[in-house]
């Protein structure tokens, strides 16, 4: 009797199920291949992080959080910081030729940014990460070794014809300095792959061409051996109006609290489009998914309640900031908007949550003389006149620091002050103001 051959199910791996679940694998070399790597056990793999200012932002977030994913699943991490390609400058997604920072500028950005990723990173136990700098390994070659080991390995048609140099000769045009990153980015890989056994690397889609480049190089030079590195990108996170993702009217959202406060960090998460905040807990939250969905669900019934928006600000401020800060920074814009309490808050969390209001000062002419609260009205712009601050008191509209005045004449005074600096004046629900005291 002829007995029909029973069919291997195709290999699945747990981790990359859920990477695809998030929305997290935007490219990939040949996935039975990886998922049969990932199930032999602990893999070594790497990400860069090139120091081109003096923190990470929020863009960062999804290859650093994909590092970490790896390792909560039992992989062994190894997070790059690029003192030496730091010093040339990736052309990938740029128009125009980066300007060029002093040795002294990067070294100081590479602690500053080494510091960042060893923090979402373990660095004891079993399956201890790792944070290098591939100046370790570059700053001794000489250019004839790097000419003739890793140069002659590259085809420059091969070269031309990947996006980041393509777009760029289409465009302003590019100099050797950055035509050369991709070979010292690709013998990253190939020295990652020596020293650490690292056989996958990650990175945004935006690298694919260097990272393929890097894997071209391991084959040539390690002959079959080489077969067995992998290359996995995350997406570019985009936003639903078009706008780009990171960015406010003030700049670039950063990770380092003195260039962006934990209070504007929360309030850029906070204020998440409906649109986008289900796609960015998918990228950026580490819940798993069955905590996740009960979120989405409730958000798509009542999504005014800003249930996920809330769930996406505490658990990424609370990830970069400390569980203290968030608590701090969420209290903070509770009071300011919501009527709560503001004098257990942090002075220096007041002022980043006042910084975003509408603001005025009060020049005290001497010790004894205090403001009216029709003074402060008018000054901060919430009442075109004395007249309409009175009115705005007599029908129970105003209020000094979320407290309601009632009385027409109510002086401001030193007590009321928070943090020895300002009052926080209101008219009606939404329109507030701080008023700083100038002695």
């Amino acid at each position: 009797m002829w007995v029909v051959p029973a069919i291997e199910a195709p290999q699945t791996n747990e981790l990359l199920e859920d990477l695809k679940w998030r929305g997290l694998v935007a490219q990939s070399t040949a996935e039975p291949e990886l998922v049969a790597a990932l199930n032999e056990g602990r893999l070594r793999l790497y990400c860069g992080f090139d120091p081109t200012a003096a923190s990470l932002h929020v863009g960062n977030l999804v290859p650093l959080l994909t590092l970490r994913r790896f390792q909560n699943a039992g992989h062994r991490p190894i997070a790059l910081v690029g003192g030496a390609t730091g010093l040339i400058g990736d052309p990938s997604g740029r128009s125009t030729e980066r300007s060029l920072n002093s040795d002294e500028i990067v070294a100081d950005w590479v602690e500053r940014i080494r510091g960042q990723v060893s923090s979402f990173v373990e660095l004891v136990g079993p399956d201890a990460a790792e944070v290098v700098s591939n100046l370790d390994w570059t700053q001794q070659l000489t250019a004839i070794d790097f000419l003739r080991d890793v140069g002659k390995h590259f085809s420059v048609n091969v070269m031309l014809s990947k996006d980041s140099v393509k777009n760029r000769l289409n465009d302003a045009g590019i100099s050797y300095t950055e035509f050369s990153y991709m070979l010292l980015q690709s013998y990253d890989y190939l020295e990652l792959y020596r020293r650490h056994e690292c056989r996958l690397q990650i990175g945004g889609s935006d690298q694919w061409g260097n990272i393929t480049a890097g894997l071209d190089l391991i084959r040539r030079v390690e002959g079959s051996d080489g077969a067995s590195a992998h290359a996995l990108t995350v997406p570019l996170v985009t936003k639903s109006d078009g706008t780009k993702f990171g960015k406010t009217a003030g700049g670039a959202i950063w990770l380092d609290p003195e260039l962006t406060t934990p209070y504007a960090f929360y309030q850029f998460w906070l204020n998440t489009d409906d649109r986008d905040v289900e796609s960015f807990l998918r990228y950026f939250s580490m819940k798993p998914r069955t905590e996740l969905e009960p979120i989405f669900a409730e958000h798509a019934q009542a999504p005014h309640r800003r249930t996920a928006q809330r769930a996406l600000a505490t658990e990424l401020t609370t990830l970069v900031h400390g569980e203290q800060e968030c608590s701090q920074v969420a209290a903070a814009g509770a009071a300011l908007f919501s009527g709560g309490d503001l004098s257990s808050i942090a002075e220096s969390t007041v002022a980043a949550a006042l910084a975003s209001a509408p603001s005025a000062s009060w020049q005290q002419p001497d010790a004894t003389a205090w403001p009216t609260v029709v003074d402060l009205l008018v000054d901060a712009g919430l009442s075109e006149s004395r007249g309409a601050a009175r009115r705005t008191i007599k029908e129970g509209g105003a209020y000094l620091n979320n407290t309601r005045v009632e009385d027409e004449g109510a002086i401001a005074t030193e007590a009321e002050l928070l943090h020895a600096r300002w009052w926080l004046v209101r008219r009606g629900k939404k329109s507030f103001a701080s008023v700083e005291l100038i002695r």
